[in-house]
């Protein structure tokens, strides 16, 4: 028999009370967060930069039941998670970077979507496909549109549109702005291989926009508005600097013709590659030549032995990287 039990038995049998220690608190721990978002069902234009994304953004957004902002590139958009107190705050909140990050991309998104009076928005951000994994990540019920162009007609629109006041230096040149398209094309690609979603082509759209806006339309679970085909009377047409196409075209507020690709047939290996991906044909009709192997780096040469493997990947998946650097925007 232990202290305890005589004490108390001589202070119950004198004064009615017993020694008690108070009962400790238990270790509360938090479930895991929830990952409930203020969006619902929110739309995403995926497409590499010049295929037309501006023109897609005004047609929507010239829907009633259709927000389109300004371009918003997520990536560029993060939390800042640098010290080793916040960090340590964090993991006891079960809370990561990314969950923060997410967080602020859709309360950004809400916010925006809540002043426009609408109900659903559509998000046009080229540089945004670099990151497609986090973004249906972030919101499980997203819908996704594929918007495609001639990949030989993208780089030519690159090229003759680079602005040095927006990209960075050394980035102008005919092979360098290849690589950029590229890498926007591939992913564009990997996410049509691994979302659902619905493709529409620029050449389509602009040659037959009726059709091709219907059928999105069909897709969005919404009625069609002929309206939408005279964007001009609703879409506001303002284009800052860098966030899209501002030429005339676009500011006529109408669907122009679209411009058609190159008349030269010569295009590297790798962008052949991606045009008999995408089904496009030369000038001539003719099917484009598949390069031997479907490795082949920015530049259209084969990639190394041994370095095939995973080497995409690793440049795609930086998103540090992709938050660095001078994103073209989509000017078309």
């Amino acid at each position: 028999m232990g202290w305890k039990e005589p004490v108390n038995s001589l202070l119950t049998r004198t004064i009615g009370y017993q020694l008690q220690r108070p009962p400790g608190h238990r270790t509360r721990i938090l479930p895991p967060p929830v990952s409930g978002r203020m969006l619902t069902r929110p739309v995403f234009i995926f497409s590499p930069a010049r295929s037309g994304s501006t023109l897609l953004r005004a047609i929507l957004g010239s829907h009633t039941q259709l927000y389109a902002p300004p371009e918003l590139p997520l990536l560029h958009m993060t939390a800042r998670v640098e010290t080793k107190w916040i960090q340590t705050s964090l993991r006891a909140l079960q809370l990561t970077k990314e969950d923060l990050d997410h967080m602020l991309w859709d309360r950004v998104l809400a916010d925006t979507l809540a002043r426009s009076g609408k109900p659903v928005v559509v998000v046009k951000t080229p540089s945004n496909v670099l990151g497609w994994p986090r973004i249906a990540e972030c919101w499980p019920d997203a819908r996704f549109i594929f918007l495609l162009r001639h990949p030989a007609a993208v780089v030519a629109s690159l090229h003759a549109s680079w602005d040095a006041n927006w990209q960075a230096v050394g980035t102008g040149s005919l092979e360098k702005v290849t690589a950029s398209a590229l890498r926007y094309m591939r992913k564009v690609e990997e996410a049509r291989n691994n979302l659902a979603g619905h493709t529409v082509r620029y050449e389509d759209l602009t040659a037959d926009p009726e059709t091709s806006v219907r059928q999105l339309c069909s897709f969005l679970g919404l009625a069609f508005q002929p309206a939408m085909l005279d964007y001009g009377q609703f879409a506001d047409l303002r284009i800052a600097p860098g966030l899209g196409d501002a030429s005339k075209n676009i500011r006529s507020g109408r669907i122009q013709p679209g411009t058609p690709p190159p008349r030269s047939a010569e295009v590297s290996p790798a962008l052949a590659q991606m045009c008999a991906t995408w089904d496009y044909r030369r000038p001539d009709g003719q099917s484009y030549e598949a390069a031997g192997s479907p490795e082949w780096d920015a530049a259209g040469q084969p990639a190394p032995d041994g370095e095939q493997d995973g080497s995409e990947d690793a440049i795609f998946d930086a998103v540090d990287d992709a938050a660095r650097e001078q994103l073209p925007s989509d000017q078309h």
